[in-house]
Protein backbone atom coordinates (compact mmCIF):
# COMPACT_ATOMS: atom_id res chain seq x y z
CA UNK A 1 0.00 0.00 0.00
CA UNK A 2 0.93 3.60 -0.61
CA UNK A 3 -0.02 5.67 2.44
CA UNK A 4 0.30 9.34 3.38
CA UNK A 5 0.42 10.52 6.98
CA UNK A 6 -0.30 14.21 7.53
CA UNK A 7 2.00 14.68 10.48
CA UNK A 8 3.92 11.60 11.54
CA UNK A 9 6.16 12.52 14.45
CA UNK A 10 3.60 12.80 17.26
CA UNK A 11 3.03 10.35 20.09
CA UNK A 12 0.51 8.30 18.12
CA UNK A 13 1.73 8.87 14.58
CA UNK A 14 5.39 8.04 15.28
CA UNK A 15 4.47 4.54 16.45
CA UNK A 16 2.05 4.13 13.55
CA UNK A 17 4.88 5.10 11.18
CA UNK A 18 7.18 2.39 12.52
CA UNK A 19 4.51 -0.31 12.43
CA UNK A 20 3.39 0.72 8.93
CA UNK A 21 6.92 0.53 7.51
CA UNK A 22 7.49 -2.82 9.21
CA UNK A 23 4.29 -4.05 7.53
CA UNK A 24 5.73 -3.21 4.10
CA UNK A 25 3.70 -0.06 3.52
CA UNK A 26 5.21 2.62 1.28
CA UNK A 27 4.86 5.54 3.68
CA UNK A 28 4.93 9.28 3.02
CA UNK A 29 4.81 12.09 5.56
CA UNK A 30 3.44 15.54 4.76
CA UNK A 31 4.81 17.99 7.29
CA UNK A 32 6.26 21.46 7.53
CA UNK A 33 9.82 20.39 8.22
CA UNK A 34 12.11 17.75 9.63
CA UNK A 35 12.13 17.02 13.33
CA UNK A 36 14.35 14.95 15.60
CA UNK A 37 12.01 14.81 18.61
CA UNK A 38 10.71 11.41 17.56
CA UNK A 39 12.83 9.89 14.79
CA UNK A 40 10.92 8.10 12.04
CA UNK A 41 12.10 5.20 9.87
CA UNK A 42 14.53 6.06 7.09
CA UNK A 43 12.14 4.44 4.61
CA UNK A 44 9.60 7.25 5.11
CA UNK A 45 9.55 9.77 2.26
CA UNK A 46 9.05 13.29 3.64
CA UNK A 47 7.05 15.82 1.62
CA UNK A 48 7.63 19.31 3.00
CA UNK A 49 4.45 21.35 2.96
CA UNK A 50 1.87 22.95 5.24
CA UNK A 51 -1.46 21.09 5.23
CA UNK A 52 -3.21 24.28 6.41
CA UNK A 53 -1.85 26.24 3.45
CA UNK A 54 -3.61 24.75 0.37
CA UNK A 55 -1.04 26.09 -2.10
CA UNK A 56 1.85 24.71 -0.02
CA UNK A 57 0.16 21.31 0.39
CA UNK A 58 -0.68 20.99 -3.31
CA UNK A 59 2.87 21.93 -4.30
CA UNK A 60 4.29 19.27 -1.94
CA UNK A 61 1.90 16.57 -3.19
CA UNK A 62 2.21 17.27 -6.89
CA UNK A 63 0.39 14.54 -8.81
CA UNK A 64 0.75 11.89 -6.11
CA UNK A 65 -2.19 9.68 -5.20
CA UNK A 66 -2.49 7.26 -2.29
CA UNK A 67 -4.37 4.17 -1.19
CA UNK A 68 -4.82 5.79 2.23
CA UNK A 69 -4.41 9.28 3.67
CA UNK A 70 -4.38 9.80 7.45
CA UNK A 71 -4.66 13.27 9.00
CA UNK A 72 -3.30 13.21 12.54
CA UNK A 73 -3.52 16.98 12.99
CA UNK A 74 -7.08 17.94 12.00
CA UNK A 75 -8.99 19.55 14.86
CA UNK A 76 -11.78 21.70 13.40
CA UNK A 77 -14.46 21.40 10.67
CA UNK A 78 -12.45 23.93 8.66
CA UNK A 79 -9.49 21.53 8.67
CA UNK A 80 -11.75 18.72 7.46
CA UNK A 81 -13.21 20.88 4.69
CA UNK A 82 -9.67 21.56 3.48
CA UNK A 83 -8.84 17.84 3.64
CA UNK A 84 -11.92 16.83 1.67
CA UNK A 85 -11.11 19.37 -1.04
CA UNK A 86 -7.45 18.34 -1.20
CA UNK A 87 -7.81 14.55 -1.07
CA UNK A 88 -11.17 13.95 -2.75
CA UNK A 89 -9.53 12.49 -5.86
CA UNK A 90 -6.22 11.45 -4.31
CA UNK A 91 -7.13 8.55 -2.02
CA UNK A 92 -9.26 5.45 -1.63
CA UNK A 93 -9.52 5.93 2.15
CA UNK A 94 -9.24 9.03 4.32
CA UNK A 95 -8.66 8.39 8.04
CA UNK A 96 -9.49 11.09 10.57
CA UNK A 97 -8.00 10.89 14.05
CA UNK A 98 -10.82 11.97 16.34
CA UNK A 99 -10.97 11.50 20.13
CA UNK A 100 -12.74 9.22 22.58
CA UNK A 101 -13.43 12.37 24.60
CA UNK A 102 -16.18 13.03 22.03
CA UNK A 103 -18.31 10.31 23.62
CA UNK A 104 -21.17 11.18 25.94
CA UNK A 105 -19.69 12.77 29.07
CA UNK A 106 -20.44 11.41 31.59
CA UNK A 107 -21.42 8.16 29.86
CA UNK A 108 -24.80 6.70 30.77
CA UNK A 109 -23.39 3.18 30.70
CA UNK A 110 -20.07 1.36 30.60
CA UNK A 111 -18.14 0.06 28.81
CA UNK A 112 -18.29 2.65 26.05
CA UNK A 113 -18.82 1.27 22.54
CA UNK A 114 -18.89 2.96 19.15
CA UNK A 115 -22.69 3.18 19.46
CA UNK A 116 -22.38 5.41 22.55
CA UNK A 117 -23.71 8.88 21.65
CA UNK A 118 -21.28 11.72 20.97
CA UNK A 119 -21.96 14.53 23.42
CA UNK A 120 -19.41 16.47 25.46
CA UNK A 121 -20.83 19.75 26.77
CA UNK A 122 -17.72 20.51 28.84
CA UNK A 123 -14.79 20.64 26.41
CA UNK A 124 -14.55 22.65 23.18
CA UNK A 125 -11.81 20.36 21.85
CA UNK A 126 -14.23 17.43 21.97
CA UNK A 127 -17.10 19.37 20.41
CA UNK A 128 -14.81 20.36 17.53
CA UNK A 129 -13.90 16.70 16.98
CA UNK A 130 -17.61 15.82 16.89
CA UNK A 131 -18.20 18.53 14.29
CA UNK A 132 -15.34 17.09 12.20
CA UNK A 133 -16.93 13.65 12.29
CA UNK A 134 -20.29 15.09 11.26
CA UNK A 135 -18.68 16.87 8.31
CA UNK A 136 -17.08 13.64 7.12
CA UNK A 137 -20.33 11.71 7.46
CA UNK A 138 -22.12 14.40 5.42
CA UNK A 139 -19.46 14.15 2.70
CA UNK A 140 -19.84 10.37 2.65
CA UNK A 141 -23.61 10.59 2.30
CA UNK A 142 -23.40 13.24 -0.42
CA UNK A 143 -20.39 12.14 -2.48
CA UNK A 144 -19.28 8.82 -0.93
CA UNK A 145 -16.10 10.45 0.38
CA UNK A 146 -14.31 7.33 1.74
CA UNK A 147 -13.69 8.26 5.35
CA UNK A 148 -12.80 6.20 8.41
CA UNK A 149 -12.87 7.72 11.91
CA UNK A 150 -10.54 6.44 14.63
CA UNK A 151 -11.01 7.63 18.22
CA UNK A 152 -7.96 7.24 20.46
CA UNK A 153 -8.42 7.60 24.18
CA UNK A 154 -5.51 8.50 26.47
CA UNK A 155 -2.57 7.23 24.39
CA UNK A 156 0.97 7.76 25.67
CA UNK A 157 4.61 7.03 24.97
CA UNK A 158 7.70 7.29 27.15
CA UNK A 159 7.71 11.09 26.88
CA UNK A 160 4.20 11.64 28.28
CA UNK A 161 3.10 11.51 31.90
CA UNK A 162 -0.63 10.72 32.14
CA UNK A 163 -1.15 13.16 35.02
CA UNK A 164 -1.48 16.90 34.58
CA UNK A 165 1.76 18.67 35.47
CA UNK A 166 4.06 16.05 33.99
CA UNK A 167 7.43 15.59 35.66
CA UNK A 168 6.50 18.17 38.32
CA UNK A 169 4.26 15.55 39.92
CA UNK A 170 7.19 13.12 40.21
CA UNK A 171 9.40 15.89 41.56
CA UNK A 172 6.87 16.54 44.32
CA UNK A 173 6.69 12.84 45.17
CA UNK A 174 10.45 12.63 45.44
CA UNK A 175 10.48 15.67 47.71
CA UNK A 176 7.89 14.04 49.95
CA UNK A 177 5.26 16.65 49.05
CA UNK A 178 1.59 15.69 48.57
CA UNK A 179 0.10 15.43 45.09
CA UNK A 180 -3.51 16.22 44.27
CA UNK A 181 -5.74 13.64 42.57
CA UNK A 182 -9.21 14.62 41.45
CA UNK A 183 -12.36 13.23 43.07
CA UNK A 184 -11.77 10.37 45.47
CA UNK A 185 -9.18 8.73 43.20
CA UNK A 186 -11.37 5.73 42.35
CA UNK A 187 -12.75 6.72 38.94
CA UNK A 188 -11.51 4.27 36.30
CA UNK A 189 -9.34 5.31 33.38
CA UNK A 190 -7.84 3.66 30.30
CA UNK A 191 -4.23 4.29 29.30
CA UNK A 192 -3.06 2.93 25.96
CA UNK A 193 0.58 2.50 24.95
CA UNK A 194 1.18 3.98 21.49
CA UNK A 195 2.74 0.75 20.21
CA UNK A 196 -0.45 -1.16 21.08
CA UNK A 197 -2.56 1.49 19.37
CA UNK A 198 -0.40 1.41 16.25
CA UNK A 199 -0.71 -2.33 15.70
CA UNK A 200 -4.50 -2.14 15.57
CA UNK A 201 -4.53 1.10 13.62
CA UNK A 202 -2.35 -0.15 10.78
CA UNK A 203 -4.69 -3.13 10.47
CA UNK A 204 -7.50 -0.73 9.50
CA UNK A 205 -5.54 0.92 6.68
CA UNK A 206 -6.84 -0.17 3.30
CA UNK A 207 -9.57 -2.27 4.91
CA UNK A 208 -12.75 -2.02 2.82
CA UNK A 209 -14.99 -2.73 5.81
CA UNK A 210 -13.58 0.30 7.63
CA UNK A 211 -14.89 2.74 5.02
CA UNK A 212 -17.72 4.93 6.32
CA UNK A 213 -17.30 3.60 9.85
CA UNK A 214 -16.07 4.60 13.30
CA UNK A 215 -13.66 2.81 15.67
CA UNK A 216 -11.93 3.41 18.95
CA UNK A 217 -8.66 1.71 19.85
CA UNK A 218 -7.74 1.43 23.54
CA UNK A 219 -6.23 -0.90 26.06
CA UNK A 220 -8.44 -3.32 27.98
CA UNK A 221 -6.62 -2.49 31.24
CA UNK A 222 -8.67 -0.31 33.62
CA UNK A 223 -6.94 1.60 36.40
CA UNK A 224 -8.12 4.06 39.03
CA UNK A 225 -6.35 7.42 39.16
CA UNK A 226 -4.91 6.50 42.54
CA UNK A 227 -3.47 3.32 41.01
CA UNK A 228 -1.96 5.33 38.15
CA UNK A 229 -0.17 7.61 40.60
CA UNK A 230 1.02 4.69 42.74
CA UNK A 231 2.43 2.94 39.65
CA UNK A 232 4.29 6.11 38.67
CA UNK A 233 5.64 6.46 42.20
CA UNK A 234 6.83 2.86 42.17
CA UNK A 235 8.59 3.36 38.84
CA UNK A 236 10.21 6.50 40.26
CA UNK A 237 11.34 4.53 43.35
CA UNK A 238 9.45 6.83 45.68
CA UNK A 239 6.06 7.02 47.38
CA UNK A 240 2.89 8.94 46.56
CA UNK A 241 1.21 11.00 49.28
CA UNK A 242 -2.17 11.57 47.64
CA UNK A 243 -4.61 14.32 48.55
CA UNK A 244 -8.08 14.22 46.98
CA UNK A 245 -10.03 17.26 45.82
CA UNK A 246 -13.21 17.63 43.71
CA UNK A 247 -12.60 18.46 40.05
CA UNK A 248 -14.83 21.53 40.30
CA UNK A 249 -12.54 23.03 42.94
CA UNK A 250 -9.42 22.22 40.93
CA UNK A 251 -11.00 23.96 37.93
CA UNK A 252 -11.42 27.19 39.92
CA UNK A 253 -7.66 27.36 40.52
CA UNK A 254 -6.37 25.92 37.22
CA UNK A 255 -8.68 26.38 34.22
CA UNK A 256 -6.61 24.24 31.84
CA UNK A 257 -6.45 21.33 34.27
CA UNK A 258 -10.11 21.82 35.10
CA UNK A 259 -11.17 21.65 31.44
CA UNK A 260 -9.33 18.37 30.97
CA UNK A 261 -10.94 16.96 34.12
CA UNK A 262 -14.54 18.11 33.70
CA UNK A 263 -14.49 17.42 29.97
CA UNK A 264 -12.79 14.04 30.20
CA UNK A 265 -10.91 12.57 33.14
CA UNK A 266 -13.34 13.10 36.00
CA UNK A 267 -15.63 10.36 34.75
CA UNK A 268 -14.83 6.66 34.52
CA UNK A 269 -14.13 5.73 30.89
CA UNK A 270 -13.61 2.12 29.92
CA UNK A 271 -14.09 0.74 26.44
CA UNK A 272 -15.41 -2.24 24.52
CA UNK A 273 -12.83 -2.92 21.78
CA UNK A 274 -14.68 -5.81 20.13
CA UNK A 275 -15.43 -3.82 16.96
CA UNK A 276 -11.81 -3.13 16.02
CA UNK A 277 -10.87 -6.67 17.04
CA UNK A 278 -13.34 -8.05 14.48
CA UNK A 279 -11.54 -6.19 11.68
CA UNK A 280 -8.01 -6.78 12.99
CA UNK A 281 -8.07 -10.45 14.08
CA UNK A 282 -5.61 -11.36 16.79
CA UNK A 283 -5.00 -7.80 17.95
CA UNK A 284 -4.81 -7.34 21.69
CA UNK A 285 -3.25 -4.55 23.73
CA UNK A 286 -0.23 -6.15 25.38
CA UNK A 287 1.60 -3.42 27.31
CA UNK A 288 0.32 -2.78 30.86
CA UNK A 289 0.85 0.63 32.40
CA UNK A 290 3.25 -0.87 34.96
CA UNK A 291 5.65 -1.36 32.05
CA UNK A 292 4.71 1.97 30.52
CA UNK A 293 5.43 3.79 33.79
CA UNK A 294 8.86 2.17 33.90
CA UNK A 295 9.54 3.34 30.32
CA UNK A 296 8.50 6.89 31.21
CA UNK A 297 10.74 7.08 34.26
CA UNK A 298 13.69 5.54 32.42
CA UNK A 299 13.33 8.25 29.78
CA UNK A 300 13.19 11.13 32.27
CA UNK A 301 15.84 9.75 34.59
CA UNK A 302 18.08 9.15 31.59
CA UNK A 303 18.64 12.88 31.02
CA UNK A 304 18.45 15.58 33.73
CA UNK A 305 17.48 18.17 31.08
CA UNK A 306 14.15 16.38 30.67
CA UNK A 307 13.34 16.82 34.35
CA UNK A 308 11.67 20.19 33.99
CA UNK A 309 9.77 21.44 37.03
CA UNK A 310 6.90 23.83 36.33
CA UNK A 311 7.20 26.24 39.24
CA UNK A 312 3.81 27.82 38.57
CA UNK A 313 2.06 24.44 38.56
CA UNK A 314 4.00 23.38 41.66
CA UNK A 315 2.75 26.49 43.45
CA UNK A 316 -0.81 25.82 42.27
CA UNK A 317 -0.65 22.32 43.66
CA UNK A 318 0.65 23.68 46.99
CA UNK A 319 -2.39 25.96 47.08
CA UNK A 320 -4.74 23.08 46.24
CA UNK A 321 -3.25 20.97 49.01
CA UNK A 322 -4.00 23.81 51.45
CA UNK A 323 -7.57 24.01 50.14
CA UNK A 324 -8.05 20.26 50.56
CA UNK A 325 -6.74 20.31 54.11
CA UNK A 326 -9.11 23.13 55.06
CA UNK A 327 -11.99 21.01 53.76
CA UNK A 328 -11.04 17.97 55.82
Amino acid sequence: MKVLFVGGTGIISSACSRVAVDAGIQLFHLRRGKTTSRPVPLAVKVLEGDIRNPASARAALGNLTFDVVVDFIAFTPEHIAQDIDLFRRRTGQFVFISSASAYQTPPQSLPVSESTPLDNPYWQYSRDKIACEEALLAAYRKDKFPFTVVRPSHTYDRTLFPCHGGYTVIHRMRQGKPVVVHGDGTSLWTLTHHEDFARAFVGLLGHSRAIGDFFHITSDEWLSWDQIHYLLAGAAKTEADIIHLPSEIIAKHDAEWGDSLLGDKTHSMIFDNSKVKRLVPGWQAQIPFSRGAAEIMAYYDGDPFRQVVDKAFDATMDKLVEVARRLE
